[in-house]
């Protein structure tokens, strides 16, 4: 479709970009606005609430991403989320690495970006380090361990995702989105914050029809993608420091603008505080978390967002049972944590 809408100097990718820049900005108001964070609905002290506006934003992403499929407008054949063979291992692995990373940092990775954007030092140096080691995995010196991992497969067939039950894919989609949309009006939100956890998820489709309907070019193909931040953020470490040598991509453009509409909404609302360690010890169990995730995000194939809110909506079974697995890693975490400092558990805390 993109050949008919009349841009003469833009290519696909550049205008993905900018597609993200935009897509980014919206989801950093929402998020920040929301506090939306998976871990907080694991482990927090107002876990239910967190998890309803988590689980209504995931409603509404499922719902508009299987529209979209049922319109004709993508089709997930041929993405990655699909592939035959399940990586049962990296995938296992990964995930509960990074559900125990998310827990020792007090936040996942959309989390620390939008708190760093906030002022929160912690979740700047978690980031760094979270890309640095992310970047490692995927093309470093952490790459064999990726590709060991990976090599360990269990054959699927044709029951890559939920759509092969019977049914179908409309069914089990209308199905897991009422339950998920049931939890979320019963989880004590106000409406108004159920509202912009529904629009925060409908960035999800818009993702998905944007990079693989809209800016679909034939001639200059170019990956069809929607919420992430594992990938992006290592792309944007590599563009940060070589910039002149790479191009951006969609994900640099959804890095900058998530921290871009995260910083305006804490200054507008007034949520802007800087804020950083008190403790050598925390320090080291941030920098720990942040680099379990690093890996672990690499190899569950996506973080909470990216396996998570936007990979789950395509009923695929690797991303579903990735989500799991952090789901998993982080509930075990805290509750060991919990038994260690019952009287103040550190993990209860809000991240910010």
């Amino acid at each position: 479709m993109f050949e008919t809408l009349g841009f003469e100097t833009l290519t696909p990718q550049q205008a993905a970009v900018f597609f993200a820049l935009g897509l980014g900005v919206v989801f950093g108001i929402l998020a920040e606005r929301t506090k939306f964070c998976f871990r907080r609905g694991l482990v927090g002290s107002d876990a239910r609430q967190a998890m309803g506006v988590w689980l209504t934003a995931l409603a509404l992403a499922l719902i508009g991403t299987q529209g979209a499929v049922a319109a004709g407008l993508i089709d997930f054949a041929d993405h990655r989320f699909m592939a035959s063979e399940l990586p049962v291992l990296a995938i296992v692995l990964g995930g509960l690495m990074f559900g125990i990373g998310m827990v020792l940092t007090r936040g996942c990775v959309s989390r620390m970006t939008v708190l760093g954007a906030g002022g929160n030092l912690r979740g700047i140096i978690v980031l760094l380090i979270f890309a640095v080691v992310a970047h490692a995995t995927l093309k470093g010196i952490l790459a064999p361990v990726r590709t060991t991992l990976g090599s360990v497969t269990v054959p699927l067939g044709d029951a890559v995702s939920l759509a092969a039950l019977p049914g179908g894919a409309l069914l089990w989609s209308a199905l897991i989105a009422a339950a998920l949309l049931a939890f979320g009006l019963r989880s004590g939100n106000r409406p108004g914050v159920l509202v912009l956890a529904a629009l925060l998820g409908l960035l999800v489709p818009l993702g998905w029809v944007g990079t693989g309907y809209v800016l679909l070019d034939e001639f200059d193909p170019i990956a069809m993608e929607s919420l992430s931040f594992t990938s992006p953020w290592a792309d944007t470490l590599f563009y940060t420091v070589a910039s002149t040598s790479i191009p951006a991509g969609f994900g640099v453009g959804l890095v900058g603008g998530t921290l871009a509409g995260a910083l305006v909404a804490a200054l507008l609302f007034g949520t802007f505080r800087w804020q950083s360690f008190s403790s050598p010890g925390e320090t080291g169990r941030y920098a720990a978390g942040a680099a379990l995730m690093g890996v672990g995000g690499v190899l569950a194939g996506g973080c909470t967002i990216g396996a998570g809110l936007a990979g789950v909506p395509t009923l695929s079974v690797a991303a579903i049972l990735a989500l799991l697995s952090i789901a998993v890693g982080g509930k075990l975490t805290g509750l060991a944590l919990e038994r260690r400092d019952s009287a103040a558990p550190a993990y209860a805390q809000p991240a910010e």
